[in-house]
C-alpha cells in the first residue's frame, strides 16, 4: 500500500440492520487474553447506519493538489489538474501516528463537511506492521495503542453521515503475519470498526477486500468473516490504490458479497486511477494511467453505495518519489494531458 496525504445526507432513510455480539471473539480465543481484551473492551453498537443516498455530495477537502494548483497558477498543468482532480471530492487519510491530534484532526475533516451539507470520506490507516513493512511501512506500535488511536479517531467524526475506509491491505496483505498475530489483527480491526460506531452512529465502515486481480471472492470472504465484517462492518471496499477497471471490480465485489451471504452488506470501489485499467502487473507508479469514474453515490448497482477516490490521484506510490508526495508530472498524465 502507498501512504497518501493524511454532513448532512439529503435524507434519513431508517437503520440499515440491527448488529451482532463481535465475531472475532473466535479470532480472540485463538490467541488467548490479550486479543480478548481487546475485541470485548470493543463491543458491538446497535443499529448500522443509513443507506447512502444516491444523490449523496461527498467533500473535498483541502489536499496536495489543492495546495499544488494555488502555488502554480501560471504552470501549463494547472488548469487541466485543477478542471479533472482538484474539482473532485477525494479521501482524507490518516497516516501517521500522532494519537494526541488525530481526535483535532479528524473532526476539522467531519466539521468542514458538515458545514457544506456534504458527506466526508476518511481514511484509517495505522493498523501495526502496516503493508508488512513495505514503502507504506509504519502504523501503531502495537495493537493496545492502535485501538486507543481508534477511539481517539472516531472521537473527531461527528454525529452525522461518514464513510470510514478501514486499514486498506489490512486483510488482503498478511502474509508477513503467523495464524497469532493475523487474529490479532482481525481482533482490532473489528473492535476499531465497534469503536466508529459507538462513537457515529451514522459512520459507515467498509472492511478490506483487496481488489479483482489478487484473491477469489471465496478466499477474501473467509478472511472477512474472521475479521468480523458480520458483526461490525457495513461493507467493502476494492481497488483502493489500484488500476483495476470498474466492470472487473464491481462483478468481485459482488462474487465477495454473495460468498458473505449478508443482502444488508454492501461495497464502494476506488476509482482514482482505473480509466484505462493497470498496466500489467506493475502497479507502483505505472505510466500512462488515467483517471476513471468521477466520484458519485450513484452507481446504478444498488450493491455499489459509490465509486470514490480513495487514492488521491497524483500522490506517489513510492516507486517514482517518496509515498504520498505529490506528482504534477504524475497527476497531469492521470487528467489526460500527456
Amino acid at each position: 500500500m502507498r501512504t497518501p496525504h493524511v454532513a448532512q445526507s439529503p435524507t434519513s432513510p431508517a437503520p440499515r440492520r440491527r448488529r451482532r455480539a463481535p465475531l472475532a471473539l473466535a479470532a480472540a480465543a485463538a490467541v488467548g487474553g490479550l486479543v480478548a481484551g481487546l475485541t470485548l473492551a470493543s463491543g458491538a453498537h446497535g443499529t448500522a447506519a443509513a443507506a447512502l443516498p444516491d444523490d449523496t455530495v461527498f467533500h473535498n477537502y483541502p489536499a496536495n493538489v489543492h495546495g499544488w494548483v494555488e502555488e502554480n497558477p501560471d504552470d501549463p498543468r494547472t488548469p487541466l489538474i485543477a478542471e479533472r482532480i482538484a474539482s473532485q471530492p477525494q479521501a482524507v487519510w490518516f497516516a501517521n501516528y500522532e494519537p494526541a491530534t488525530v481526535t483535532e484532526e479528524a473532526s476539522a475533516v467531519t466539521s468542514a463537511a458538515s458545514a457544506a451539507g456534504e458527506v466526508p470520506v476518511l481514511v484509517s490507516y495505522m493498523i501495526p506492521n502496516r503493508d508488512c513493512g513495505g514503502a507504506s511501512a509504519g502504523g501503531a506500535p502495537d495493537f493496545p495503542s492502535y485501538l486507543d488511536w481508534a477511539e481517539s479517531f472516531a472521537a473527531g467524526l461527528g454525529d452525522e453521515p461518514v464513510l470510514v475506509i478501514l486499514e486498506p491491505d489490512s486483510l488482503a496483505l498478511t502474509t508477513c503475519l503467523d495464524d497469532a498475530e493475523r487474529a490479532e489483527r482481525f481482533a482490532s480491526l473489528a473492535g476499531a470498526a465497534d469503536r466508529i460506531h459507538a462513537a457515529n452512529p451514522e459512520a459507515r465502515v467498509y472492511f478490506d477486500a483487496g481488489h479483482s486481480g489478487w484473491h477469489d471472492p471465496a478466499t477474501m470472504a473467509g478472511t472477512l468473516r474472521e475479521a468480523g465484517i458480520l458483526s461490525s462492518g457495513d461493507g467493502i471496499y476494492s481497488n483502493v490504490s489500484n488500476y483495476r477497471v470498474t466492470g472487473e471490480e464491481t462483478a468481485f465485489v459482488e462474487g465477495v458479497l454473495n460468498e458473505l451471504g449478508d443482502p444488508e452488506l454492501t461495497a464502494v470501489i476506488d476509482t482514482s486511477r482505473n480509466g484505462n485499467g493497470p498496466d500489467g502487473e506493475e502497479w507502483c507508479d505505472p505510466p500512462g494511467r488515467l483517471i476513471g469514474e468521477n466520484p458519485t453515490a450513484n452507481t446504478g448497482n444498488a450493491r455499489v453505495d459509490a465509486y470514490l477516490w480513495v487514492k488521491l490521484p497524483g500522490e506517489l506510490d513510492g516507486c517514482a518519489g517518496p509515498a504520498g508526495s505529490f506528482s504534477p508530472d504524475m497527476a497531469y498524465e492521470l487528467a489526460g494531458g500527456n
